[in-house]
């Protein structure tokens, strides 16, 4: 899967192992041929756009699971020139760059190389990426973002997903807070405003 493997392509209809493809000779200027070849693939329904739906069902976990809805909807969001709810090839060939990066990301705070980042790992992330939060805020995470198990973790889609969320909001903190002293005063309104313009 995107997760795991050392660069995506194409297994049983979802994004795994690399394999050649006869259209990938085909690709439009700028666009990886490789890229070009599971964009064929991807758009099942041969629309020359992927979907939210086509992309869900090419996009797996290191357990297998799919990726979730929202983080879908959101990277569709985030490489959709036109605001149709779709993306072509150059954006899906910007799309899994996007992953790779992500994925590559991952698997270096994926400490124990177990396929998911654990609560532990999740606080080095952070710390690392330079956010300055409680466990207790990371706890939170963990239980609104990871499957219920015993041992709660978070899959690549739900790392992407938060790292994603974490940075917008950050970003819209940090346009208030033009003193950079880590505190704001907010209106109700402001508050709602600056939520709905950065999430979903």
């Amino acid at each position: 899967p995107l997760g795991a493997s050392s660069a995506p392509g194409l297994s049983q209809g979802k994004v795994t192992v690399p394999m050649a493809s006869p259209h990938a000779g085909n690709a439009p200027p700028g666009v990886d041929p490789e890229a070009f070849s599971w964009f064929q693939t991807v758009d099942t329904d041969h629309s020359g756009f992927i979907s939210v739906k086509e992309l869900k069902q090419a996009l797996v976990n290191n357990n297998w699971s799919s990726f979730n809805d929202e983080t879908c909807l959101l990277m569709i969001n985030m490489f959709d020139k036109t605001r149709s709810g779709r993306i072509d090839v150059y954006g899906f060939s910007a799309l899994l760059r996007f992953i790779q990066q992500w994925r590559s990301l991952f698997q270096q705070y994926d400490r124990d190389q177990s396929g998911s980042i654990s609560f532990s790992e999740l606080q080095q992330a952070f710390s690392q990426m330079g956010y300055n939060l409680s466990p207790q805020f990371s706890q939170l995470l963990l239980a609104r973002y990871s499957q219920r198990s015993p041992n709660p973790s978070i899959q690549l889609d739900r790392f992407i997903h938060i790292c994603m969320q974490l940075q917008s909001l950050t970003d819209a903190f940090r346009e208030k807070d033009t003193a950079l002293q880590g505190n704001v005063r907010l209106s109700y309104e402001d508050f709602l405003s600056m939520v709905v313009t950065r999430m979903l």
